[in-house]
């Protein structure tokens, strides 16, 4: 079980995926001035990092490692992504319209953000087991879900402020995700 939880610690806060690893900046940017919308997109990226690992995991290790097709996993892994995130799509759209349409394109986009690609292929290369690669998306879902509110709630408090002219907007977003990203390399030190 303490091996279960170092993936999930690791996954979320010191191998953060947009703020270590820099995959899915796209959507993180993109979503992140709302702090609803950017916890809607959050549960939603938790949920579908989360099964893609589950199923490209048994997908590898029972379809494509034993028939020599190991090197199709990357499309594989891209048609299970796409695939979820229409389950995801079609479920927010029914029960949750104000959600759906504040997350917009992003939540489409989520077949093609780099960070849920990312994680299933990297539980492949680490080796991880069936167990350890829901853990792993679990926590890399987690960690974006945290990373994204906290952008959210900084650019909340960021409009109310009187900046220089050259540094509104995306600048001073980009300025903020930076610092974050340097504030989350102290949780290196709590590798185990």
């Amino acid at each position: 079980m303490k091996a279960l939880i170092l993936i999930i610690v690791t996954s979320a806060l010191i191998n953060n995926v947009v703020l270590n690893q820099f995959l899915g900046i796209c959507s993180f940017l993109g979503v992140s001035s709302k702090i609803k919308a950017s916890a809607g997109l959050g549960g939603a990226v938790i949920f579908v990092i989360t099964i893609a690992s589950a199923v490209a995991s048994l997908l590898y290790d029972f379809v494509l490692a034993p028939l020599g097709m190991a090197f199709m996993r990357t499309i594989v892994f891209i048609l299970v992504i796409a695939a979820l995130v229409q389950i995801v799509e079609m479920f927010l759209k029914k029960k949750s319209p104000a959600l759906h349409k504040a997350l917009g394109i992003y939540l489409p986009l989520i077949t093609t953000n780099c960070a849920v690609l990312g994680v299933a292929l990297t539980n492949v290369q680490n080796g991880f087991n069936f167990i350890e690669s829901v853990f792993s998306g679990l926590g890399t879902g987690i960690g974006y879900t945290i990373a994204i509110v906290l952008l959210a709630g900084i650019r909340s408090r960021i409009k109310e402020e009187d900046l220089p002219a050259p540094l509104r907007g995306a600048p001073i977003v980009l300025i903020a995700a930076a610092l974050m990203s340097i504030a989350f390399m102290g949780f290196a030190d709590l590798a185990f």
